[in-house]
């Protein structure tokens, strides 16, 4: 009678935990993410370089000379990138100066893609950090130039505002949310649209409105409720704030017992309601707490570069918080550099169309289709072979190595 074993390999376990690793490494969310960025780059590369005019030019004669039509799609797809580069990073005229602009513009991104990454986590999609952004921007700027405070007090008390005014505009969303069971999406959408116009109608007011003017622009903060900058540029200690913001919420969701219990209510409410977990009373912090992060985003416009308040403090940035929460994997560290790279790409947008005439629209279809990669994991990994790879190791790991043992 004879039996088969299975035999381990020397030093398999070691083998093992290697390629676990090294399968964590390539296949995990980070990677994917790095990887989507990579795609995302090269299709937008390709789509400039096909509307070159050079490139164009030389298509029309590329079975006679093809070198000259690879040299052009090659030459215009880096050079706008390069200029991207030099304006958003290094150059060699300003040195480094490129990168502190890219700090400065990142930081309300940052801090309103924290707003919107500790929702998600929280399982709540919060479409509202516009609006979030808009109230903390309006309630800083009126403490910034309404009032005239000793210098630090002042700073302090601007932030507060700006903080406090974003948790009570994220706040009501979750207190409706958990009171009457509303759709959070529909909720923070309409609230987008109530602080627009609420701005807009304050901003022609006379508590508002810059004494002897007409325009919509406040008077200008004191000089007392305004980040210190860098000399010689735009970068102010704002960005020291989405640092500490960011730590903030690492710690929160890691660390405290609240941050547990958001988790818990965002991988499944029901079960963490039998848990003993407050949902509704989690509902609601985390609402707050994602509108303060949103208005501090508010903060750093009003208090770090804009100085005033105007019908369009926010911009675009509550709507491109959300890319930046999807690109970070709503980790806090994740939606930190996602932020840098979504300020790389703003601050060296205008650098790129001076350079090579590449409209800045380019830069938004980047975008675009960054988020496209990240949310569709399996069409990188599809892209890169990873789950060829994947599937084979799976089928490697399952052949035994056997023997024959006579009984």
């Amino acid at each position: 009678m004879s039996q088969t074993k299975t035999v381990q390999p020397p030093n398999g376990g070691a083998a093992q935990q290697g390629n676990d690793l090294f399968r964590k490494i390539t296949q995990g969310p980070g990677m994917v993410s790095v990887l989507g960025v990579i795609v995302a780059l090269v299709i937008g590369g390709l789509l400039i370089a096909v509307t070159d005019e050079k490139v164009i030019k030389t298509a029309g004669y590329f079975f006679a000379r093809p070198t000259d039509f690879l040299s052009a799609l090659w030459h215009a797809g880096t050079e706008s990138y390069v200029a991207l580069f030099n304006g958003s990073i290094y150059n060699s005229a300003r040195g480094f100066a490129p990168f502190l602009e890219t700090l400065t513009v990142s930081t309300p991104l940052i801090c309103a893609g924290l707003g919107v990454a500790l929702a998600f986590r929280a399982g709540l999609f919060n479409i509202g950090a516009q609006g979030q952004i808009i109230i903390g921007a309006t309630m800083a700027a009126y403490a910034g130039f309404a009032w005239h405070l000793p210098i630090v007090l002042h700073l302090l008390v601007v932030i507060i505002f700006g903080l406090l005014g974003g948790a009570i505009w994220g706040g009501l969303v979750g207190v409706l949310k958990a009171r009457t069971g509303a759709h959070e999406v529909i909720l923070t959408i309409m609230f987008n649209y109530v602080a627009l116009y609420l701005l807009d109608y304050l901003m022609n007011t006379a508590a508002f409105r810059r004494p002897g003017g007409t325009n919509p622009i406040s008077p200008v903060l004191d000089s007392t409720a305004v980040f210190p900058a860098l000399p010689g540029s735009r970068l102010h200690l704002g960005f020291l704030m989405a640092i500490a913001l960011t730590i903030f919420v690492a710690w929160l969701l890691k660390r405290s017992t609240l941050g547990f219990e958001l988790r818990a209510v965002g991988h499944n409410p029901a079960a963490a309601q039998t848990a003993g977990v407050n949902v509704a009373r989690a509902t609601m912090l985390a609402m707050a707490l994602a509108g303060a992060l949103a208005g501090a985003a508010g903060v750093a416009q009003v208090a770090g570069t804009e100085k005033v308040l105007t019908a369009g403090i926010a911009g675009s940035l509550g709507f491109d918080a959300i890319t930046v929460a999807l690109l970070g994997r709503s980790t806090p560290w994740g939606t930190f550099f996602a932020g840098l790279l979504f300020g790389a790409f703003r601050a060296g947008a205008v650098n790129m169309q001076i350079s090579t005439g590449t409209p800045i629209d380019i830069v938004l279809v980047v975008q675009s289709l960054i988020v496209l990669f990240i949310a569709a994991p399996p069409l990188v990994k599809a892209i890169f072979g990873l789950n060829k790879k994947k599937r084979a190791r799976a089928a490697s790991s399952k052949r035994p190595v056997s023997t024959k043992a006579g009984a």
